[in-house]
């Protein structure tokens, strides 16, 4: 366990992936504000340090892959493809919220 914290590798993929997988979410699916922008990169970043590894490992299986890659770079790969796809599922269901909440939507008790 100590091996790990005093290893600043596995630690650079992570937020290396991270940072990538943010950004690239960003240029696939503009951000309608600075507010959105900010919210999808630290949504991003903070999946992927935490779910970087488990997700790194996942794929290398299902590709079979896993005996060729190490520790870090499963750890990149993984911290990128979390960072990505985490904006994807909440940016989309975030539009799907705002079309619904705008005048005229038929949420909540009809006014007259």
């Amino acid at each position: 366990m100590t091996e790990f914290i005093h290893d600043p590798w596995p630690w650079l993929a992570r937020m290396t992936g991270a940072a990538a997988g943010a950004v690239i979410s960003l240029v696939y699916l503009l951000p309608q504000s600075r507010r959105e922008a900010a919210s999808r990169f630290f949504t991003g970043l903070v999946s992927g340090l935490v779910f970087g590894p488990p997700v790194g490992m996942s794929i290398a299986e299902y590709t079979g892959i896993s005996g060729q890659l190490d520790g870090t770079e499963l750890t990149l790969m993984g911290a990128a493809a979390t960072s990505l796809c985490a904006w994807w599922g909440l940016g989309i269901l975030a539009r799907i919220a705002a079309l619904n909440s705008g005048p005229g939507s038929s949420s909540g008790p009809p006014r007259r």
